[in-house]
């Protein structure tokens, strides 16, 4: 075997189309693209989305919904759920070994909802003035 007696596998190649060669070819006279219109000119381009100066769907159906692309950086912590962490301090590490925030959160709020029957101290956590009253009247204490 010669380099000049090689050539490429069977298949591996597609003989490409040539269009406009005569009638005989099967690919003459328009070439494939129809009759007329500017889809069978040359340069004949129009927008992604284009309905021929009909208002396109895209702008027909109505602008709907917003997500905030800080959702997953803030959290809310219900006050019942402080009881988990009986006589301990609570922080934003804890409350997410405990998995009650995501991983990803930066800020914590703690509302108030539910009831608290044991004492925590909750640091370094927003804390709303419901959830304080709350906190504080089973004794525990919020710190800065």
């Amino acid at each position: 075997m010669r380099l000049n007696d090689m050539g490429p596998a069977d298949g591996s190649k597609r003989v490409h189309k040539r269009r406009g060669r005569g009638v005989g070819s099967g690919l003459g006279k328009t070439g494939g693209r129809g009759v007329k219109g500017q889809r069978a000119r040359a340069g004949g381009y129009h927008k992604v989305g284009f309905e021929g100066g009909q208002m396109p769907l895209q702008r027909r159906l109505p602008k709907i919904g917003f997500v905030s692309r800080s959702r997953d950086l803030r959290a809310e912590v219900r006050v019942h759920e402080l009881a988990r962490f009986d006589g301990q301090t609570v922080d934003l590490e804890a409350l997410k070994k405990a998995q009650l925030v995501p991983q990803k959160a930066e800020k914590v709020h703690v509302i108030a909802s539910g009831k608290l029957d044991k004492a925590v101290t909750v640091k370094g956590i927003h804390v709303t003035p419901g959830a304080r009253k709350i906190i504080e009247a089973a004794g525990g204490k919020v710190e800065g």
